[in-house]
């Protein structure tokens, strides 16, 4: 339709047979141009948008995740693509990810709430959607790939290296995976992606990607611990590692490990945030090597795939890592252990460590 075919390459993961499939509309290119390529594979095709900012109390006027113009482009789109849109008010369920989001920077951690909502929401709220309208299949814009494995369902990485997003999506339940499409993750090239939205017409061709935190616009996400966490906010010493105290900071909640700008310290050498301790407000800094690390442990695991008690992997530690060799070992049923064949930077505790057999997805956890 549109003028526009899936090149053979683009092909999204199906069998002989379509189906219905709802599609998660953000109002962006992605999610356009994944229900059109659906549409165009024959599928029949019904567009979400998921309505979630209201939540945080932020103002829905701002580029967030439920901002009117961000509405207004999915309604334009589906209109432009011929297919039915929904409005999903899931502000209910987004809350407890927020107030995670902040307990969890009180905890001295850092989150990432971007895998709480697509677990919870886009694949958890959007599937209970499909089955509420008798769909078999849901779909996002998400720049990963469904393959198959010795004939069951798995992740795979994007053909688009530089933006693949598998990394938050390992806490997907391995149960629902065949009945998830990711169509754009079989495209190389983000300009093809808005390449094929300009050629059908949908307004959103040209449309930035977000890069913020949704519910924290600009991503002032000091605001939301300001009113859910203050105490994420107490200040304290800014120490070395023997406990000399070479500075002050104005709250423990705005540090990360492996943070070197905005400590305000004159070391001589290149600091790094190597701890933080928020029973006693301590923001603990070190050269580069002491914030260098072989293992880790990580709890709440989810395995998309029967894996060994101990078996070597890639191992990535956060989104924009891009991951290392390691030896994995099963410690309990959802814990485990990584031990990487050479030292890594900054493991934080807050984030996930997602495992890989190649391009495979494999599962992962919540570091420790």
């Amino acid at each position: 339709m549109f003028g526009f075919r899936l090149d053979r390459r683009y092909n999204v993961r199906m069998s002989a047979e379509r189906g219905k499939v709802i599609v998660a509309m953000s109002g962006g290119v992605d999610s356009a141009v994944a229900a059109s390529m659906l549409i165009d594979a024959g599928y029949e095709v019904t567009g979400v948008f998921m309505c979630l900012g209201s939540a945080g109390g932020a103002d829905t006027a701002s580029r967030g995740c439920c901002s009117p113009s961000d509405a207004a482009d999915a309604r334009l789109v589906a209109d432009t693509l011929g297919i039915e849109l929904f409005v999903l008010d899931l502000s209910d369920a987004f809350a407890p990810l927020i107030a995670d989001f902040a307990a969890e920077y009180a905890a001295g951690r850092t989150p990432n709430p971007c895998i709480h909502c697509n677990t919870l929401i886009k694949f958890g709220r959007l599937l209970d959607r499909a089955d509420s309208l008798g769909a078999d299949y849901i779909a996002t814009g998400h720049y990963a790939r469904i393959i198959d494995f010795q004939g069951q369902p798995a992740i795979a990485r994007a053909a688009a290296g530089g933006k693949d997003q598998s990394y938050a999506l390992f806490g997907i339940p391995r149960d629902i995976l065949g009945r998830i499409l990711l169509p754009v993750g079989r495209i190389a090239d983000k300009q093809q992606v808005r390449r094929v939205a300009q050629s059908l017409g949908l307004v959103v061709h040209d449309k930035p990607d977000s890069q913020e935190i949704c519910f924290a616009p600009d991503d002032d996400y000091i605001s939301v611990l300001k009113s859910m966490a203050p105490e994420a906010l107490t200040p304290g010493d800014i120490i070395d590692s023997s406990g000399t105290v070479l500075g002050k900071h104005d709250g423990y909640g705005r540090f990360t490990i492996g943070q070197r700008r905005g400590l305000r310290v004159a070391a001589g050498v290149p600091m790094y945030v190597t701890k933080i301790d928020p029973a006693t407000a301590t923001v603990t800094i070190g050269p580069r090597d002491e914030v260098m690390s072989r293992r880790l442990t990580a709890s709440r695991a989810n395995w998309h795939h029967d894996v060994p008690q101990q078996f070597t992997a890639t191992a990535q530690i956060r989104y924009n890592h891009s991951g290392a060799q390691a030896e994995v070992r099963l410690t309990g049923e959802q814990t485990f252990e990584v031990e990487f064949i050479q030292p890594v930077g900054a493991i934080t505790p807050g984030q996930a460590v997602v495992v890989y057999d190649a391009d495979r997805l494999l599962g992962g956890g919540w570091i420790d």
